[in-house]
């Protein structure tokens, strides 16, 4: 999550500043939050020639200028697998004479797993798991029926995956008051959550990822359907976005909000490219 990508010392491939993460924070860090954050800032100019990855300790590392680049908390900017620091590389390396943090999705994401997630593993996969107690595709319009049908049609799949692959038996209601899903499904989608929880070097990295993928969709169903190869990612936007899109038709687009779902998509993107990368 872009910070400040300028190094302290220019003698030293620094990125520690290139994703403002801050270590000391419970929970999950947010990297959408941090984005806009970094914002607000004056782009820091490019410092670095060259953004490679190389094995290095057991990981793939980013280097820059041939020397390990770091995170915000200045932990070493590495990935377990080759294929996903090397997707890192690239979007260093696309940067041009300044360093914009609005570009840099990936960045933001693996920051963000490796300063918060990976110490709070626990605490990020039972967040997202609250998801699934309220979750988007569980709560049905019942008029119009035009309306109903299109959350069926984009949102029984989805309940239908997580009965027949992960064993979770949720239910639905019409409107927007709160229901409480049976405790075997609740388990059900935890203990999904748990087996990436479990998945060794890639925990964090999986977890950041689905993390951001369930807060943009509003479902942690959806993003465990992206995470198992059930829908694609542009198939998982369109079902978060049934009812936005219902009144679009009947209203019209409005150009700030849909300036803003394209801002998301692309940190909606980015984030099942890692898990994919890292799975």
């Amino acid at each position: 999550m872009p910070d400040k990508i300028i190094p302290e010392d220019p003698a030293r491939s620094d990125a520690s500043a290139a994703e403002g993460a801050s270590p000391s924070g419970a929970g999950p860090i947010d990297p959408l939050a941090m984005a806009r954050r970094d914002l607000q800032k004056a782009l820091p100019k490019r410092f670095y020639a060259e953004a490679t990855a190389s094995p290095q300790d057991g990981a793939f590392a980013l280097l820059l200028d041939g020397r390990p680049a770091k995170t915000p908390a200045r932990n070493r900017l590495a990935l377990p697998t080759l294929a996903a620091a090397q997707e890192l590389a690239a979007e260093w390396s696309r940067q041009g004479e300044l360093i914009d943090p609005g570009a840099m999705p990936f960045t933001r994401i693996v920051n963000s797993a490796i300063d918060g997630v990976a110490r709070e593993i626990g605490a990020t996969a039972e967040e997202i798991a609250k998801y699934a107690d309220s979750d988007l595709v569980c709560y049905r319009a019942g008029a119009p029926e035009a309306l109903a049908q299109a959350q069926a049609a984009a949102w029984d799949p989805i309940l239908a995956f997580a009965r027949e692959k992960i064993g979770a038996r949720l239910i639905c209601a019409e409107g927007v008051m709160f229901l409480e899903q049976p405790e075997p499904a609740r388990r059900a989608v935890r203990d999904a959550l748990k087996q990436i929880a479990e998945s060794g070097p890639a925990a964090p990295f999986a977890l950041a990822a689905l993390h951001v993928m369930t807060t943009l969709t509003g479902s942690a169903l959806i993003a465990l359907a992206v995470a198992r190869g059930e829908i694609t990612p542009a198939e998982a936007w369109a079902a978060a976005h049934v009812d936005e899109d219902f009144q679009m038709r009947l209203w019209g687009a409005d150009e700030e909000a849909m300036a803003r779902r394209a801002r998301r998509w692309i940190e909606m993107e980015a984030a099942a490219k890692l898990f994919r990368l890292v799975a």
